[in-house]
């Protein structure tokens, strides 16, 4: 039997690209609501309701708003907005974390998916928090780049004019007021003590991000190089199909560049730690609507459902 699937949201960046991914899968039956009624509560609630499983990808209080429809206890209901991340009852997406993160994701019938910044910064520093390298009142910061696709359709719609300014051709920075949505799941799911310090930049390129986190080696708890780090992580992560850690010889770090774009349309997460014994520097490269949006709403999804959960999504 075929799994019934409502995307709430469809219209958006994050629901198309769900949509596209289903188009060639045989184990999913698409429940579509009738155009003019996308926004009317009773239309929705009904899909809702005839569904298996719901993805929201809306702004937060519609997200809240449809959540709250859903009185079905078997429908599951994943989130790709901020609304819910950091909400007790609601599984966090990101299975790779732990095994109690994976079998929430199993198990829950509500699961949040990570922010694309904040799948970055986790990756990296959950690992060192849970590992008591890194302290939890250490002053942490992070600088990022992404590509546009993530900012909204708006915003797509400006980079891709014809007419438009002469400051979308070069890179961004933004949230300079310190208030980044992605920063209270940041600090709430790693278990810092300190809301990290968060600089991101758009720039003029579709799809692709790089999150990067530097770290002072003195002021980690235990003595630690970049070789050590990705050894750490190699562990931490070993036999996560959707996280791969770079060598020590890694080619791309090599040539002393990482670009923000380097893999875009693939639904995985690389590792990169770079630096000296003095001054290190973590990184994590991916796509903003894979690993980092829609490719890790479908992979919580393959988990509710007990199959395999890359299916459907590029790790090749």
């Amino acid at each position: 039997m075929k799994t019934k699937v409502f995307i709430d949201g469809s219209e958006g960046t994050t629901g198309l690209r769900i949509y596209e991914r289903f188009q060639n899968r045989d184990d999913i039956d698409l429940l579509h609501i009738d155009p003019e009624r996308r926004k009317d509560p009773a239309e929705r609630k009904k899909m809702i309701q005839a569904s298996d499983i719901t993805f929201l990808c809306l702004p937060d209080e519609a997200s809240r708003e449809s959540a709250a429809l859903a009185e079905k206890e078997d429908t599951v209901i994943i989130d790709a907005s901020t609304a819910h991340r950091t909400k007790e009852g609601w599984a966090y997406g990101f299975p790779e974390l732990s095994e109690q993160h994976k079998t929430a994701i199993q198990n829950g019938k509500r699961i949040a998916v990570p922010g694309c910044y904040a799948t970055g910064f986790i990756s990296l520093v959950y690992p060192l928090v849970a590992g008591g390298i890194l302290p939890k009142d250490y002053p942490v910061s992070s600088f990022a780049i992404s590509g546009y696709s993530g900012a909204g359709k708006k915003t797509i719609a400006a980079y891709e004019s014809k007419d438009r300014q002469k400051e979308l051709s070069s890179g961004r920075e933004y949230a300079l007021t310190q208030q980044h949505k992605h920063l209270k799941e940041m600090k709430h799911v790693t278990g810092l003590a300190r809301t990290p310090l968060f600089s991101p930049i758009i720039d003029d390129y579709y799809s692709g991000m790089l999150v990067s986190v530097p770290l002072y080696a003195d002021l980690l708890a235990k003595k630690e190089t970049p070789a050590s780090l990705l050894q750490y992580y190699a562990e931490y992560y070993k036999n996560k199909p959707f996280i791969q850690v770079s060598a020590a010889d890694d080619a791309v770090a090599a040539s002393g560049f990482l670009a923000g774009n380097g893999l875009s349309g693939w639904d995985g997460l690389k590792i990169y730690v770079t630096g000296n014994e003095e001054r290190i520097v973590l990184s994590s490269q991916f796509d903003n609507l894979g690993k980092g949006a829609s490719g890790a709403a479908i992979q919580c999804m393959n988990l509710a459902l007990g199959c395999d959960e890359a299916k459907g999504l590029d790790l090749t």
